[in-house]
């Protein structure tokens, strides 16, 4: 289980939005190098990074700030937002990008994940976001007929190195993951699913701990830790007794 910070990227700050809402955007930093760099001190093992305005743009639009990122730390970095060309994977993966998410094209364009995958292994993964069940595009702008557990078996034989799932209906309001989808989606497919959407609190920490969860590869969490509501300390020693506690 690895929980990863968010940082979301608007206009070279860093921000979190309500239920995808450009509109509803919070800015927490203007300085989102900073604010990595106080990630990676505070233990986090990775970054999961979006560049929110190339999710809309279909290309990167925070170039910048991402290049600073990777520049301020060393624990890996995950990045999705605008990621529909191949060129696009292999510029974020020469600069330093462990591993990016292609979220839109995957529902548009399948045949170009399963290239990207075969080509990169292990640093492919997929971003499924859903609203009511259906798989959502274009920064959450659309939403498509397909599920999420119909997109996720689409990629079971791709190589495909995770899932991202997103809850829009939670994202940014503080109500909590929901583990039932979350967790059919992971019983669904042999790939790893990281949760994300509506991560509120320690005791959403724990539960992804709990023995249900124990398919699930990880959790994102955002708000909550630009708010206060998680202590880092807290929940990263939590994550590490329970590691100790499978090893024993």
């Amino acid at each position: 289980m690895i929980l990863f910070p968010a940082i979301d990227l608007k206009e070279g700050r860093c921000v979190r939005l309500v239920q995808g809402d450009m509109a509803q955007a919070i800015v927490f930093s203007d300085d989102p190098a900073a604010q990595a760099a106080t990630f990676q001190e505070q233990g986090f093992p990775w970054l999961h990074v979006v560049d929110l305005d190339g999710a809309f743009a279909g290309a990167p639009m925070n170039a910048a700030a991402v290049d600073a990122i990777l520049a301020a730390v060393e624990i890996p970095v995950q990045l999705g937002g605008g990621i529909r060309e191949m060129r696009t994977v292999e510029g974020w993966l020469a600069k330093g990008v462990s591993r990016v998410i292609i979220g839109t094209a995957a529902v548009k364009d399948p045949t170009f994940v399963r290239e990207a995958a075969r080509r990169f292994p292990g640093r492919i993964a997929v971003g499924i976001d859903a609203k009511d069940g259906r798989v959502a595009v274009e920064g959450w702008a659309k939403t498509s007929t397909v599920t999420a557990e119909e997109l996720g078996r689409r990629f079971e034989d791709a190589g495909v190195a995770a899932i991202i799932y997103t809850d829009i209906a939670r994202d940014g309001i503080l109500k909590g993951l929901n583990i039932p989808m979350t967790l059919a989606l992971a019983q669904a497919v042999k790939i790893p699913v990281i949760a994300s959407g509506g991560l509120a609190s320690i005791e959403d920490v724990h539960r992804i701990l709990e023995p249900d969860c124990a398919g699930l590869a990880g959790a994102i969490t955002g708000r909550a830790l630009y708010d206060g509501r998680i202590d880092p300390k807290e929940a990263l020693a939590a994550i590490a007794r329970a590691k100790a506690a499978l090893g024993a």
